[in-house]
């Protein structure tokens, strides 16, 4: 029996190739006789970059960065003949932050400005942008400060970093340094820039806003969106699908001339993921927590959707669920799994998952190799 292993990253307890590492493992103990392929995955979120260099023949480049608060952290990008891909979460990430941290009024976004700067540095053509699990909401503005174009108030000043900010935005001071490189949004989900459904709505309360704090950087938004059309001279970009991806980072992307496509949808062309449904008789995936985000272009949809459309059964192995099956199951998946109901509480779910992980392939593999 031939087995596609290839789940996301458990956010905060496992990277992705942990993950399958431990889904393997669990189920060659009881059937050592299957062929089992792991193929880590990633949406665009962390874990972009490492799960394509382990796919992809390409150099990793070093990159000195900043975290959301400003502070020094490693970052590197991976180059592929002329096209270099960056990782937003490796500088703006959620995961780089304290709970007390959290703030997406101040949080920034300078560090990826550094990381596609040094893409550019390095002679790329095209840039390929994955965005997801972001701790900032300030959409993209000190991307573009990074990058040569700082947001400036009424008085030309440089505004302080942070989505707050951006309501005292004028202009922008200076143009990109970009060379006509073209760029790439690869994104975990197509919300737009504001309104119900937007960035500061719908992902600001994980970063740390409170019920006046999104209404504050919903609005801040929609004034910034106004400055980045006037700047780039565009239109609509608070309403295009993925302008509300990593806290608005998407709408300065697609300010800048890029264009946004399906982060899972990229990595599974990129690394061969057809070839290898194609040979499977079961795929195995899952994600930290499976909710109805989970339903909207992340990892577990994509796969599942494969899955379905080859008539293979497809599970989900999930840190908790949050979602019904019957919406799961119109997705593609089959069966769902979550550690917390196999462990009864969370706080074992959280400590050990890698043990959970094996123990319920263990189980899968019973019930599924012949």
């Amino acid at each position: 029996m031939r087995v596609l292993i290839c789940p996301d990253k458990f956010a905060g307890t496992l990277p992705a190739p942990g993950v399958a590492a431990a889904l393997a493992e669990g189920w060659r103990a009881v059937a050592p006789a299957d062929d089992l392929v792991r193929r880590p995955l990633s949406d665009g979120g962390p874990g972009f970059v490492e799960v394509l260099a382990q796919a992809l023949p390409g150099r990793r480049v070093p990159v000195r960065t900043v975290d959301p608060l400003g502070r020094p952290v490693p970052g590197e990008l991976l180059l592929v003949g002329a096209t270099a891909y960056v990782e937003s979460a490796q500088a703006c990430g959620l995961h780089l932050l304290s709970a007390a941290e959290r703030d997406p009024n101040v949080t920034t976004s300078y560090g990826l400005g550094l990381l596609l700067a040094a893409a550019v540095e390095a002679g790329a053509a095209e840039v390929v942008v994955g965005l997801g699990g972001s701790a900032v909401n300030d959409g993209g503005a000190g991307m573009l400060a990074a990058l040569g174009a700082s947001p400036v108030d009424a008085a030309g000043y440089a505004l302080p970093y942070g989505g707050a900010a951006l309501t005292a935005a004028a202009g922008l001071a200076g143009a990109p340094q970009l060379r006509q490189v073209s760029l790439v949004a690869a994104t975990d989900v197509d919300n737009p820039l504001t309104g119900l459904y937007g960035a500061s709505s719908v992902y600001g309360p994980q970063k740390g806003a409170s019920r006046a704090d999104v209404l504050r950087l919903d609005a801040a938004l929609e004034h910034f969106a106004g400055v980045l059309e006037d700047a780039f001279r565009t239109t609509g970009l608070a309403a295009r699908p993925g302008a509300g991806a990593a806290g608005g980072i998407g709408a300065a992307l697609l300010a800048l001339g890029g264009r946004t496509v399906s982060g899972i949808a990229l990595v599974m062309g990129l690394i061969g993921l057809d070839a290898e449904l194609d040979s499977a008789d079961l795929v195995l995936t899952g994600e930290g927590a499976f909710d109805h985000q989970s339903l909207r272009g992340k990892v577990c949809a994509g796969i599942a959707g494969g899955a379905r459309d080859r008539g293979l059964p497809c599970v989900v192995v999930a840190g908790r669920v949050e979602t019904g099956h019957r919406e799961a199951a119109s997705a593609g998946v089959s069966e769902l799994h979550s550690l917390v109901e196999h462990f009864g509480d969370e706080r074992t779910a959280l400590a050990e998952p890698d043990r959970g992980l094996r123990e319920i392939a263990g189980r899968l593999a019973r019930q599924f190799s012949r």
